[in-house]
């Protein structure tokens, strides 16, 4: 009997593969029985939902289907199983709603096409043959006979489960919506969740979430008759889908009283209300929540991501954070309760991993929301006020829940959190607490050192105090959270005060004996997440040591222990995992010596730092492609998906170094295509910090500038790519990345017009135009190829033929530089130029007096694809205007079309030879030359 769910969904699969769909099934069920991850669950309803299908059990596939989109509203797989379900059961229209987000996801998914072409003509024959399409069971009596079915506990559990499921589609649809509504449903509902039957709470508060979505008049007669109290109750359940289905009825009722429902009323019952009030009230109830023991920690997870997600302003530019100051002055001190929770006390409330971290993002994205500094002060103030009440020398363990309140400030508005690590005793207390005897006092004044270090002058005090302390407390404790913590703390510790200090002299030299100890505490899953991340942490820090790094990288468990807690939503844990990488990579800045100080130093025998063997680019090449084979591209990827306020701008920045490291070797970067690289680069190279965009935008070049952009960033998706590329064009950007942008928009000028189109509205024909002039050979090389591919271009082709710009004549020039390959790119805009605009055939003659000559080199050269395309532009010239061709064939350019038109045919160069006859057929055609009799 196996206790491990995803060895049951791998067995699942087995049997999926060997078309045994009910073993399947059965494995993803006692999968989900054991499964504590969401993503997981996501999975596996989703694949027991393909089992369904295959067993023609729809309504059971089309319930599956659905819990896997609670969980994550974007899983195309789900929705396309969905969309099947529900065109067997005849709802072609909700069939037909997910196809289309499949498309709109996937867009050039054919099979994701053909069914909105099938849905869409089905549906289009119901209206023909007789009126509107109407969902099944939209008859008064058939809302009720499905309550009657799902009430009757004598019902078949099949019909039960269909019912259930017809009641949730049809609650999605307003016409169904407000049927049931008008039929006393809500009540009926409500009798369904007082049932205590999960199934048909589950499918009662779904069906509520889509009467409620979008309409305001609606939501809030729902809010009203089943009353807050009893919603967040339900949401305070130790139950995680029935918790999160709750969330997301309370979240669409949110969502109608900010302003996103219609404003028609239907129904007796929906009187609108002030929606100000309500806001209010269910605010109030989800502050009551935070400090309740009768709630889950799921519950107050729930609670606090409502409070995130609705109460800071999501525009800085509105002025109004009314909602804001509301929360601070009434939930301030419930929220640095929950952060002042210590797990390990027997009075602590019910809390899960994110918890905490999660109410620090809300103290954190509370005070960034504030307009002004009386604000601040406020907001200060009941922290003080909150602090101060909790500390008393004589009442330890009300003193380390003020200890634990300043850790948590910490982790959220650090420079709050500095301030209070100011207020009078504070600093004392947390040394104080380092050497008590209690393990409890040892784990949380660690923790808070740790977290106040971060800034060098509160860790210039905390390294006269502390780090003996801490030492002690490392080689003496027994206890394996608090010795991690300690390690964490002198590492951290010995940051501050210099690589010289603290943790060196701790470790007496021997750096790789702590870090194997913490690649132990990483890779044991029997330690529980929170003291893993210190882990985590700690080789942040060690792995500044050359050889800890060499070490860590062949380490497999290690490596994939780390990945999988970059998975977690911790703040700590993903700029840990990030910074860890940098070091593994080397893509940190360092400072170039310069040799005469080196020698200077040496002379008055001062240090000297030297490279380590292991830093070398042989030994850093081995980490990357190491960390490559162990799937570091999808750690990356997935972190980059973390929400804002647990992603910070400097974990980005990090990240992007890490794969600007990683793309360095063009046959690995098809591997980071493969594996989402190229997608994860995107966001990274818009927001963050000015040195992270210029980093993720250069590994973006990397990328495009030899991948297929089609298949490296597929759908609508390239476009975004072309800003990034053209903010490289800078000259403040040294001449690699100005090199590799160019030769990327190059790649993409070569794909579209479209992309022709973007590349030109991002502004980037004067930079291109600007190096087409550098000194530099691979540069003027790069941007001539470049504007080669533009002006096929008619916009691009407009700006030569206007007056009043040197282009065609720079274009003309370069055509004669002795550099072969800038001779090809620039004869080949030349050719397509003077191929589409005919006026610029006359211009060509009068840009420049060495025009001729140039021409005449092309033709002759030796490079037969300078020489072609040098016949190409005379050939333009010629067919352009018959003056024209009259002045060529006064000049020397006649007796070379002649030589070269007159050479027996030859595969290798017929091309040339047969653009020289057209020459000759053409200026004939004028009458300006007469057939050459052939002997």
């Amino acid at each position: 009997q196996m206790e491990d769910p995803i060895q049951l969904k791998e067995e699942g699969n087995k049997y999926f593969q060997a078309s045994n769909y009910e073993k399947a099934a059965q494995s993803y069920t006692q999968a989900m029985k054991l499964n504590k991850d969401k993503a997981l669950q996501a999975v596996l309803y989703r694949n027991r939902a393909a089992c369904f299908l295959k067993q023609e059990e729809y309504a059971k596939a089309a319930s599956d289907a659905s819990r896997a989109i609670d969980i994550n509203s974007s899983d195309i797989k789900a929705l396309y199983r969905r969309s099947q379900a529900l065109e067997k059961l005849g709802k072609l229209d909700q069939a037909f709603k997910d196809a289309q987000k499949c498309a709109t996801i996937e867009p050039r998914n054919k099979n994701f096409q053909e069914t909105l072409r099938r849905l869409g003509a089905n549906i289009q024959e119901k209206v023909e043959a007789g009126g509107a399409l109407r969902i099944q069971f939209s008859t008064d009596s058939r809302v009720q006979k499905m309550f009657e079915i799902l009430l009757d506990e004598n019902s078949e559990k099949e019909k039960r489960e269909k019912a259930a499921n017809n009641l949730i589609v049809l609650g999605r649809e307003e016409a169904g919506a407000e049927r049931i509504f008008q039929n006393n449903g809500v009540s009926l509902l409500l009798q369904l969740i007082e049932t205590k039957n999960a199934e048909l709470i589950l499918a009662a508060v779904r069906t509520l979430s889509g009467m409620c979505t979008g309409h305001k008049a609606r939501a809030t007669a729902i809010l009203h008759f089943l009353g807050i109290d009893n919603i967040c109750m339900w949401m305070s359940v130790d139950n995680e889908e029935i918790s999160l289905a709750v969330c997301n009825l309370l979240q669409a009722i949110t969502d109608c009283l900010l302003g996103q429902g219609k404003e028609e009323q239907h129904g007796k019952e929906a009187v609108v209300l002030d929606t100000k009030k309500d806001l209010r009230m269910i605010t109030m109830r989800l502050l009551d929540m935070l400090v309740s023991k009768k709630v889950s920690g799921q519950g107050r997870d729930r609670a606090l991501n409502l409070l995130n997600k609705n109460i800071p302003r999501k525009d800085l530019k509105d002025h109004d954070n009314s909602r804001t100051i509301f929360v601070i002055d009434n939930g301030l001190k419930k929220i640095l309760k929950v952060v002042g929770q210590i797990p390990e006390m027997p009075d602590c409330l019910p809390l899960t991993e994110n918890t905490q971290l999660t109410a620090s993002v809300l103290l954190n994205k509370l005070y960034d929301d504030l307009r002004c500094d009386p604000e601040r002060d406020n907001y200060r103030l009941i922290c003080e006020e909150c602090i101060r009440s909790k500390i008393d020398p004589q009442d330890m363990d009300k003193t380390l829940h003020a200890i634990q309140m300043v850790s948590g400030v910490l982790q959220g508005p650090f420079d709050l959190g500095n301030k209070l690590l100011g207020m009078k005793g504070v600093m004392e207390m947390m040394v104080a607490l380092c050497g008590s005897e209690r393990e409890i006092d040892q784990l949380v004044a660690v923790e808070a050192l740790i977290h106040a270090s971060t800034k060098l002058s509160r860790a210039t005090f905390i390294i006269s105090n502390g780090v003996t302390l801490l030492k002690e407390i490392y080689k003496k404790t027994k206890n394996e959270k608090i010795k991690i913590r300690a390690l964490v703390g002198l590492c951290k510790l010995g940051s501050a005060g210099g690589t010289d200090y603290g943790l060196r002299q701790f470790a007496e030299g021997s750096t790789e004996k702590l870090a194997k100890q913490c690649r132990k505490w990483l890779c044991n899953t029997s330690i529980d997440t929170r003291t893993r991340k210190w882990a985590v942490e700690g080789m942040a820090y060690l792995t500044f040591d050359a050889d800890v790094k060499d070490d860590f990288v062949e380490d497999e468990p290690a490596l994939q222990a780390m990945f999988e807690l970059a998975k977690t939503s911790d703040k700590t844990i993903l700029y840990s995992v990030a910074s860890a990488l940098v070091n593994c990579t080397n893509s940190y800045d360092t400072k170039e010596l310069v040799p005469e100080l080196v020698q200077l130093a040496k002379f008055s025998k001062q240090h000297v730092p030297e490279e380590h063997p292991k830093d070398k680019k042989d030994f850093v090449v081995k980490r990357v492609k190491r960390l490559l084979k162990a799937g570091v591209v999808s750690a990356l990827a997935c972190m980059v998906k973390a929400d804002s306020a647990i992603l910070t701008d400097q974990s980005k920045e990090l990240i992007a170094r890490v794969f600007l490291a990683l793309c360095e070797d063009p046959k690995d970067r098809g591997t980071i295509v493969a594996q989402g690289g190229g997608k994860a680069l995107i966001p990274l190279a818009v927001e963050g910090t000015e040195v992270g965009k210029i980093k993720a935008s250069h590994a973006l070049a990397k990328i495009a500038a030899v991948s297929n952009p089609d298949i490296a960033f597929p759908g609508e998706r390239v476009y975004e790519v072309v800003r990034p590329l053209v903010s490289l064009l800078n000259t403040e950007r040294d001449g690699l990345q100005n090199y590799e942008a160019l030769l990327s928009l190059t790649n993409f000028a070569g794909r579209s017009d479209k992309l022709r189109m973007k590349i030109v509205k991002e502004r980037a024909l004067p930079d291109i135009e600007n190096y087409m002039f550098e000194n530099h050979d691979q540069l003027r090389q790069a941007a001539t190829e470049c504007m080669c591919n533009l002006v096929v271009n008619k916009e691009v082709q407009e700006r030569f033929v206007a007056d009043g710009n040197d282009r065609l004549k720079l274009v003309v020039l370069l055509c004669g530089e002795d550099d072969e390959k800038v001779q090809v790119a620039a004869a080949g805009a030349l050719a397509m130029l003077t191929a589409a605009q005919k006026k610029l055939c006359s211009k060509l003659t009068e840009v420049t007096t060495q025009w001729l000559e140039i021409l005449q080199r092309l033709c002759l050269h030796d490079n037969m694809e300078v020489q072609h395309r040098g016949l190409v532009i005379t050939f333009n010239l010629i067919n352009a205007d018959k003056e024209l061709a009259k002045k060529l064939v006064e000049t020397e350019l006649l007796e070379i079309l002649t030589y070269i038109g007159k050479q027996e045919d030859d595969p290798k160069k017929q091309n040339i030879i047969n653009v020289a006859r057209d020459c000759l057929t053409r200026c004939m055609d004028y009458g300006l030359i007469k057939p050459l009799s052939r002997a």
